[in-house]
């Protein structure tokens, strides 16, 4: 049994947390094969390449007529028409010299043709098509020119996006292989918690983190198991998380991690495992933990519902995807002007609810009045976080770095 050895009141920058908990992701979980019907949003875990080239043939990139360009005098003319091809089809004859053939939208070029002529500039005269200059290899689309066979297209460790299932299935693949889903044992702490539908008395509140934890998570991709609520006392802290790291391949708790007398989770932690990390230079969500219990890594978020679900978006979700096995956990924020002025520097790196807003014809990221770590209604007015940096101020109109909530739920 350890400690993190950092009770003190040194707060860990967000950056070096992240850094960290990336450093100790455990192995991604074993690999499957599923339907491509159902790998949306999994973690391929083997690189594709392309079995045959893309197109696998020439073929016509409108609907008009396939002809050998040198065919045409150089102003344009008429040529007599020598059949029709249509998608599917395959061309019955080499095109004979000097005609055309009625083509449509990814047919494939009979032999000898070279060109493609839009219909809408053609004319159809008796059996003769009238068509305008042309250039060789115009609206043509090439064999392999978009792919060579045997060139990586998908990486080992991508999410499967509806582009992703989309190029799989044009290669005729129906089965992918895939990490498990990761397996994510939910607990909340706190004797003042119940659940919707029951009656609160005086002191309760209802258990908003289950709710909006849960469907991070889901959004994920991760498989979520959410246990009974665990009262603040070290003995129940103890069982139900040697319970849940008995069953899950990762823990994740809501509350119990401040620094208040009925807050048992880190010394449950310590005594069945290890305490990594505790306490971030983050705003809202500064009581963050890390550790292990019974050697499955245990995340442990704040108990204010909105500090709860900004640190699950901004320091849970990069850990949670490489536990995945995805490589790509870091969001790309978007650089874009402050519409507020913020002029009371922090030692913590702070995350504010925002929204994009036009302001003078130009988008520029507006916060919403109430920032409490404890307010959601703010986090439902925004579609995105504002980062403030440490020691930093602002004056409207200048850059901030903005991450949406698009990028950050999936």
């Amino acid at each position: 049994m350890s400690a993190c050895g950092c009770d003190g009141n040194n707060l860990r920058p967000v950056d070096q947390a992240i850094a960290e908990l990336l450093a100790r992701a455990p192995a991604p979980p074993p690999v499957e094969r599923v339907a491509l019907s159902q790998a949306l949003g999994r973690v391929l875990a083997e690189p594709l390449h392309a079995p045959f080239e893309v197109p696998a043939w020439d073929n016509s990139a409108m609907d008009g007529y396939a002809l050998r360009a040198a065919d045409l005098p150089a102003a344009g003319g008429c040529l007599p028409l020598a059949g029709r091809v249509a998608a599917g089809d395959a061309p019955a004859q080499v095109l004979p010299a000097g005609h055309a053939v009625r083509i449509f939208t990814g047919a494939p070029l009979p032999p000898g043709a070279d060109s493609v002529v839009m219909q809408e500039q053609c004319r159809l005269e008796e059996g003769r098509v009238w068509l305008p200059p042309v250039q060789g290899g115009e609206h043509v689309r090439q064999r392999g020119e978009e792919l060579a066979a045997g060139t990586q297209v998908l990486s080992a460790g991508q999410r499967l996006r509806p582009q992703e299932l989309g190029l799989l299935a044009s290669f005729g693949i129906d089965r992918v292989a895939v990490y498990r889903r990761l397996r994510v044992g939910l607990l909340s702490s706190g004797n003042e918690l119940r659940e919707p539908g029951e009656t609160l008395q005086p002191g309760q509140i209802y258990n908003s983190n289950r709710y909006s934890l849960a469907g991070v998570l889901t959004s994920l991709g991760l498989e979520v198991h959410d246990y009974e609520i665990m009262a603040d006392e070290l003995a129940a802290s103890r069982d139900a998380l040697s319970l849940a790291a008995s069953e899950w391949d990762l823990l994740i708790t809501s509350g119990g991690v401040s620094v208040g007398e009925e807050d048992h989770l880190k010394q449950a932690i310590r005594e069945l495992g290890e305490l990594h990390l505790w306490r971030l230079a983050i705003q809202p969500g500064k009581p963050l933990a890390f550790g292990e219990v019974g050697g499955k890594p245990w995340l442990g978020l704040p108990g204010n519902p909105a500090a709860a679900l900004i640190t699950s978006l901004v320091v849970a979700r990069p850990f949670l995807l490489r536990a995945q096995g995805c490589l790509d956990v870091l969001p790309q924020p978007l650089r874009l002007p402050a519409g507020f002025a913020w002029r009371k520097a922090n030692g913590r790196r702070q995350y504010l609810r925002a929204r994009l807003e036009a302001q003078d014809g130009q988008m520029r990221v507006c916060l919403h009045p109430q920032q409490g770590s404890a307010m959601l209604t703010s986090a439902c007015w925004a579609d995105g976080l504002a980062l403030v940096e440490v020691d930093q101020t602002l004056e409207e109109g200048d850059l901030l770095d903005f991450l949406p909530f698009s990028a950050l739920l999936h």
